[in-house]
């Protein structure tokens, strides 16, 4: 889980407002003050809202076809990669909607999607994360499913927790297994304070002191239900938000048909 999908949105431009005129000149507005982040809720106890994983998906064809999207990227093949990508209709949806380019192939588009052009190589890193995903979640598109898919929980539970944590829906994620391990520090050495149930946990955003720490940190600051601050491995939570991969299953395979970003 990407910590720098936990974020919360920015305020909106104040609007201009008139100052009082000197004597003797006209009066005119003020320049626009700059955009301040709100601030975090501060950590408080909160209601466990219980989570159940998903099952994976056992269609040996799916599992054969994930082994050959995880070789494909580890290898950076972007040719054969193309091979499995739709040719036309890639479905690639962001906060405001569709942001596919029709004009464009499929691959085209995945590789805009994902980065595939980026130095650090993490466009295929994250293709190579996608295809250890075992889940799919269907969509109103037909036969079109994605993963990784969504733990199953109680929705308006989890509206009322949100408001009564002052938080939203970017500031939530669940343990991939139990037991999850808090640690007193962003380090694997540092005392366990908590281990964590199958439930949904609140992340605290990186504008809060609290969260503070190492940008590369592998880790990422929690609230327990209880109301305690502690760390857990980023690996071992599942944002609420984050990016999915889609699949589509036809009369020659497996295809790789859409993105779900949840950043712009």
């Amino acid at each position: 889980m990407s910590r720098a999908r936990i974020a919360l949105p920015l305020l909106a431009l104040s609007a201009l407002v008139a100052v009082p005129a000197a004597q003797g000149q006209p009066q005119r507005p003020a320049a626009a003050q700059p955009a301040q982040p709100p601030q975090p809720a501060p950590p408080k106890p909160y209601k466990q809202v219980p989570v159940t994983l998903p099952a994976p998906n056992t269609d040996p064809s799916f599992v054969a076809f994930r082994k050959q999207l995880a070789d494909i990227a580890n290898r950076k093949d972007r040719a054969a990669l193309g091979n499995l990508v739709v040719a036309s209709n890639f479905l690639w949806m962001g906060p405001k909607g569709d942001k596919a380019d029709k004009r464009k192939s499929g691959i085209e588009n995945l590789a805009a999607a994902v980065d595939l052009d980026a130095k650090d190589g993490s466009g295929w890193q994250d293709l190579a994360d996608f295809a250890e995903d075992a889940t799919l979640q269907p969509t109103p598109r037909r036969g079109v499913s994605c993963a990784p898919a969504r733990a199953n929980f109680d929705v308006k539970a989890a509206e009322q927790l949100g408001a009564d944590t002052k938080t939203n829906f970017f500031d939530w994620a669940y343990p991939t297994k139990p037991g999850v391990e808090v640690r007193a520090a962003a380090d694997a050495k540092a005392p366990v304070i908590d281990k964590l149930g199958m439930y949904l946990v609140r992340v605290m955003s990186d504008e809060s002191p609290a969260a503070a720490q190492p940008q590369d940190s592998p880790f990422l600051s929690i609230v327990t239900p209880a109301g305690k601050v502690g760390f857990v491995a980023e690996d071992d939570l599942e944002s609420l938000d984050e990016d999915r991969i889609c699949y589509i299953k036809d009369a020659s395979g497996w295809k790789i048909a859409g993105y779900i970003g949840a950043s712009e």
